[in-house]
């Protein structure tokens, strides 16, 4: 045996040994998962939570608003631990399809169909399982068929429903906004003696004013002038107050 027969045959032997190590790799990663954890804070107990089986063809992106973390291997079966109560979850649904044209350098070798995210909300119990029920396409053709009026729900252990995907829509989030600030007292107070001004009628030239009597001012006469003819009119203890109050 040559030399170069040898070579070959070790390089053969190598990219043989190389491929198994990765799908060894690979099978244990995936056997290695533990359950997905879908809360942040400390873990829980198996008896305290309700598990929720995703198959490969699931992938779900978040769990009550929390992202889900990402997989190089997108197609793995998970298990996401799910707290008692109602539970939303975002998902979408994929299937591989080999084409079966020639590709070009750089194209892809198969076809993705995806769905739009889905949502479904889980009224989870402890100590209950619960898994996706979904049709599976036979072809391309059916795959493409069924993302258009996509049909998944969840059921639990005896196979009952208990929930019903239907397309996920995102919320918008609520924009604070300011209130009206209630009317200050002094504000209150003007705005009700202009209600009961605008309300009073007017009186009437018979009515007896309680005051006492303004002198009369020609119309038309300067103001200076009109203070000095009201001052000449005014009586001694009129313009004793008058002074006692303009010095105060």
């Amino acid at each position: 045996m040559s030399s170069g027969d040898c070579g070959l045959r070790v390089k053969g032997y190598s990219k043989v040994l190389m491929l198994a190590l990765v799908v060894l790799g690979l099978a244990g990663c995936s056997g290695g998962l533990k359950n997905v954890q879908t809360w942040d804070g400390p873990s829980a107990d198996s008896d305290q939570l309700g598990i929720l089986h995703a198959p490969a063809n699931i992938n779900v992106s978040s769990v009550n608003g929390k992202e889900m973390s990402r997989y190089l291997m997108e197609d793995l079966a998970l298990d996401y631990e799910l707290l008692p109560g109602e539970n939303t979850v975002v998902f979408t649904h994929q299937t591989i399809w080999a084409k079966k044209t020639v590709v070009d350098n750089g194209e892809s070798k198969v076809h993705v169909v995806k769905t739009e995210p889905q949502q479904v909300v889980i009224n989870v119990k402890a100590g209950e399982e619960y898994t996706f029920a979904v049709a599976e396409p036979k072809n391309k053709r059916e795959a493409e068929q069924q993302v258009a009026h996509f049909e998944a729900k969840v059921i639990d252990e005896q196979k009952r429903q208990v929930a019903v995907a239907k397309p996920y829509v995102a919320q918008r989030p609520q924009l604070p906004t300011l209130s009206s600030a209630p009317a200050t007292a002094g504000a209150a107070a003007a705005g009700g003696a202009a209600a009961a001004t605008a309300s009073k009628p007017a009186s009437t030239s018979s009515t007896t004013a309680t005051s006492a009597p303004a002198a009369p001012v020609e119309n038309g006469l300067p103001t200076l002038e009109g203070l000095k003819v009201l001052w000449e009119r005014a009586s001694a203890e009129d313009k004793k107050n008058f002074l006692r109050w303009a010095f105060e």
